[in-house]
């Protein structure tokens, strides 16, 4: 919040592990109004998300950024480690389906 108005935004999701009693942190949708970027409020919404992931025993926050959006990138190379991996969609219904 900046002079009462909403200039940024995170939603993240805890998704626990069935086979260890840990969890994860999706950060799903990460958002900053454009006349407001580049001014550390995406860095301290993550920031604040570590304070929330520490307080539920998560021990890692994760999450995706598309090829060619170069901001996202570099803001989460600043923060993380990157991996490189495969993506899947799954449709839920197809032509075929009835």
């Amino acid at each position: 919040m900046k002079e009462g108005e909403v200039v940024g935004g995170l939603t993240a999701y805890e998704l626990k592990k069935f086979e260890q009693e840990r969890s994860e942190i999706y950060i799903y949708d990460l958002a900053v109004a454009s006349a407001h970027r580049r001014q550390g409020i995406a860095t301290a919404l993550i920031q604040k998300l570590k304070e929330v992931a520490a307080a539920y025993g998560a021990y890692v926050i994760f999450v995706q950024a598309d090829i060619g959006d170069d901001p996202a990138i570099k803001l989460y190379t600043k923060l993380g480690d990157r991996e490189d991996v495969l993506h899947f969609d799954i449709a839920v219904k197809s032509g075929n389906d009835v």
